[in-house]
């Protein structure tokens, strides 16, 4: 077996069942589970419509680049939603969702046949594919911890001149996973400055952009153009997922570096990871319509007021720039024991938030905090958070 796959460690949620063992919830209460990032939400019916229209695409294989019509019409939601120009025959690649997307990219792109080992830098906390990806390519992890006094975002300065002169991919999260922070223009520039200087590829990781409260977030080739930059080494992941409520349809695209992804196009030919022509057209509806991803932001938002104002008296957290999580600090400081007690007391499920992160430079930036997912309906996010507060005040 690769040897690497004995460096994978347990997935967040493997910890939380191994973490609940043994505990018995209160039978009073009825379980609400907000600690998986899921929506819960319709899929819209203008994709439920072209799955039906399409049901013939079952009957081809489906070309790896995807169809013409996908291609353009993720262009053309890229023009619209940034304002920025690509090529959608070189520059944009559909994809199975950005989880396996993340994961092939580091494959295909890392080389890890020099005599120094390569260095993959994640923020921490981090959405786990991150990781995993890095490992079984090959690449060593390096994690650049993200605190509240540094507004969520990562400390490059924080970062050895050794770890990136080894360094060949960055992965970033805007808006982030788990703390909803959003990149500014100030941020992107600073990290194409090291990118020049060092040479690595950006692997920017926006599939939470559509579910904002106020300005809808930066994205890195928005910030690239702004600044007069072209695409080189800056590769940017979404998906219909969260903007869409589609995560069983696993459809996403990748758009950047022409160069990288007609590599990552030769990759994924012999990876075997096409999307069926049927979800291609219900993936064209989707990108082609914003009147589902409006009201779905409305939803969203309608949670967070709800919510924050029970939460605040008892827990300390700020409201995200976007995404659908509150990231909250506990009282008590152990975010592990809080989850549990939550669990067994109220039948409440949240994520510990050490559970998202490593320790590095003598810190696990997750721990005492919680993530708390608000894709239930609104009356189940509501009762939870009532039943939070009384927990937390006890």
């Amino acid at each position: 077996m690769n040897p690497h796959l004995d460096a994978l460690q347990p997935y967040p949620f493997q910890r939380l069942r191994e973490l609940f063992a043994g505990a018995v919830p209160n039978a009073e209460r009825s379980p609400v589970n907000l600690s998986i990032g899921e929506p819960k939400h319709p899929a819209p019916a203008c994709v439920k419509d072209a799955v039906s229209a399409n049901l013939s695409g079952l009957s081809g294989y489906p070309a790896t680049q995807g169809g013409d019509a996908l291609r353009a019409a993720c262009a053309a939601w890229l023009q619209r939603r940034y304002g920025v120009a690509v090529d959608a025959a070189r520059e944009v690649l559909p994809v199975n969702g950005s989880r396996e997307a993340l994961f092939a990219f580091a494959q295909a792109l890392i080389d890890a046949s020099g005599i120094e080992k390569p260095v993959v830098i994640s923020p921490n906390p981090f959405y786990q594919i991150y990781e995993g990806a890095a490992l079984l390519s090959g690449a060593e992890p390096y994690y650049v911890n993200t605190l509240a006094e540094g507004r969520f975002q990562p400390d490059w300065a924080s970062v050895p001149e050794a770890v990136w002169r080894r360094t060949q991919l960055v992965f970033v999260c805007s808006p982030g996973n788990p703390t909803g922070a959003v990149m500014s223009l100030e941020d992107w520039q600073a990290l194409f400055a090291l990118s020049d200087r060092y040479g690595f590829t950006i692997a920017s990781d926006e599939c939470y952009s559509e579910i904002y409260f106020d300005a809808a977030p930066l994205g890195g080739l928005e910030a690239a153009a702004k600044l007069g930059r072209d695409f080189t080494r800056l590769v940017m992941f979404t998906s219909l997922s969260k903007r869409s409520n589609v995560p069983g349809m696993r459809s996403g695209f990748v758009a950047g570096d022409a160069n990288i992804l007609a590599a990552f196009l030769r990759y994924r030919t012999y990876h075997g990871c096409a999307m069926s022509p049927l979800f291609q057209a219900a993936s064209v509806a989707a990108w082609n319509d914003e009147a589902h991803v409006a009201e779905n932001r409305a939803l969203y938002a309608a949670k967070f007021a709800a919510v924050m104002p029970i939460l605040a008296p008892v827990l300390d957290f700020a409201a995200p720039d976007a995404g659908f999580y509150l990231w909250a600090r506990v009282p008590g400081g152990d975010d592990a024991a809080f989850a549990r007690g939550l669990f067994e007391a109220e039948h409440v499920t949240v994520l510990p938030g050490r559970f998202l992160a490593r320790d590095a430079h003598g810190v696990n930036p997750g721990a005492g905090y919680i993530r708390i997912a608000l894709v239930a309906p609104l009356a189940d996010c509501v009762e939870a958070a009532h039943r939070i507060a009384r927990y937390a005040a006890r």
